[in-house]
């Protein structure tokens, strides 16, 4: 199934992706409340920013699945100084 045909049955089906592209320091705004600001661009690495109320719970994926699967996942009190090297955001 080409690209543009999967998108398209998954917006039908109620599930789809907007992909936008930005440069260093464009954001994208999601309901108002919630801004993604890309930050820094280093090779195959992008680092973002999330501004989102503090209810609203930001996780990366492996995090969230960990969450997700009752696993204890340790989060750092406030956003790390040195560039996260665990893996994809």
């Amino acid at each position: 199934m080409a690209v543009d045909a999967k998108v398209a049955q998954e917006l039908t089906e109620g599930i789809g992706m907007l992909v936008l592209s930005r440069k260093k320091n464009e954001s994208i705004v999601i309901n108002d409340d919630i801004t993604i600001v890309v930050v820094e661009i280093r090779g195959d690495k992008v680092r973002l920013g999330v501004e989102a109320p503090k209810e609203v719970p930001v996780h990366r994926r492996e995090v969230y699945d960990a969450i997700q699967h009752g696993a204890a996942v340790e989060t750092p009190a406030k956003a790390p100084e040195e560039p996260d090297t665990a893996g994809p955001a």
